[in-house]
């Protein structure tokens, strides 16, 4: 018997799958290089592996305690202490979750009440909006203006209203690259104070920085301690992005709201990667300086064979992902053009517009590349990106 209704609910047809698992899809069909899905096609540490290795044998492999390993949520109180200066209680102010997606939804669906607003920067990571309509809420948007991503403060202040529950800041951001200063953050949190909303930070990339940016947490800005909460994980820092370890560090009494929610998403994290994750997270200072360098070099020689392709870039302060204008090749639509070189010139790549609420002209006209691969892998994209030259519509 045929069904008559449509059985989707209401929340889910708002939003799209994610276009950025769909082009690594049809990366695979094309047999394209992957440069649209952000993760590493380079080994992880052998440092971080062992542990996980001496962890199964071990028989760490059952159930942890829900908000996560005792040594894992121990190690992240440690490192945040050391670099950002600030003490969290590691019993009331850590959620471990299964990757900092988890952990977004989760705060989201912890702290956003359906009705209330969230204000959103764009181009945004694509899960932002769709977490915010899952909780009934709705998104409001302020848009991040190339080349230097800069926002309006006036109209910032005017997104601000009694229905606003909270503000997301992604820095490093994906997809610009770009690193909040200072001065914006605090911008952002007298706001936030101001009108009692919370900043719900995404700090996933807060070790890959170029050419001085310096990353600055929003807890630890005047008035924000009580008003923050980060998510973060292991998956860019330490090359493992199928291990999806994330957490969320915030305040005890909303940590208790994170962590109820986490439990009925979840459970738990896998408990032999959590192991491994704290070893990981007491590596010295000279591996996160090493990680930085390791991606400016391949920023950098990426940046030039777009350049040198046609692309109009925008060199990113941090995160792995370069924002390049094809406007000089003569189309305009994103989404047919990231097919076309997928297809066609053998790159994948991911349209701007993904990461857009409309199809705007600012929108469409940009694509992005990322670039945490091998070198061999980006001097293969090279060399297929040199037919463009030869190949514009």
């Amino acid at each position: 018997m045929q069904r008559l209704k449509n059985y989707a609910s209401h929340k889910a047809s708002q939003f799209t799958e994610s276009v950025i698992r769909e082009m690594s899809r049809i990366a695979a069909q094309h047999s394209a290089i992957n440069l649209a899905q952000g993760f590493p096609d380079f080994p992880a540490p052998d440092a971080i592996k062992e542990a996980a290795v001496k962890a199964i044998y071990n028989d760490e492999n059952q159930y942890a305690i829900t908000w996560g390993t005792k040594g894992l949520r121990d190690s992240i109180a440690w490192k945040t202490e050391k670099d950002y200066g600030f003490a969290v209680d590691p019993e009331t102010q850590l959620t471990v979750c299964c990757g900092s997606t988890e952990g977004m939804i989760a705060t989201l669906l912890a702290t956003v009440n359906p009705g209330e607003e969230v204000i959103i920067f764009e181009p945004f990571y694509e899960n932002y909006g769709a977490d915010v309509i899952l909780c009934g809420a709705q998104p409001k948007y302020i848009q991040l203006k190339a080349p230097d991503f800069s926002f309006d403060y006036d109209e910032l202040a005017a997104l601000f209203s009694e229905k606003t529950r909270a503000i997301i800041i992604n820095t490093p951001n994906n997809p610009t690259g770009k690193v909040f200063s200072r001065d914006e953050l605090s911008f952002i949190a007298g706001l936030c104070v101001k009108h009692d909303v919370l900043a719900i930070t995404d700090e996933i990339y807060e070790h890959i920085l170029y050419d001085g940016a310096e990353h600055i947490s929003m807890w630890t800005l005047p008035g924000m301690s009580d008003r923050t909460i980060i998510v973060n994980g292991i998956s860019k820092t330490y090359s493992v992005t199928g291990w999806r370890i994330g957490y969320v560090l915030a305040p005890p009494d909303i940590s208790q709201a994170i962590r109820k929610v986490h439990d009925f998403l979840t459970v738990g994290a896998a408990a032999p990667l959590q192991v491994a994750a704290g070893e990981a997270m007491r590596f010295g200072p000279e591996y996160y300086d090493e990680l930085a360098e390791f991606y400016r070099v391949r920023r950098d020689f990426l940046f030039d064979v777009l350049e040198k392709a046609g692309f109009n870039c925008i060199k990113p302060q941090g995160a792995y992902y370069i924002m390049a204008d094809f406007s000089n090749f003569g189309w305009d639509n994103d989404v047919e053009f990231a097919r076309y070189l997928t297809s066609d010139i053998g790159v994948a790549v991911v349209p701007g517009s993904s990461f857009y609420r409309e199809s705007t002209p600012e929108a469409t006209r940009y694509i992005r590349f990322c670039f945490c691969k091998q070198f061999k892998t980006l001097e293969a994209a090279a060399e297929r990106l040199a037919k463009l030259t030869r190949t514009v519509k």
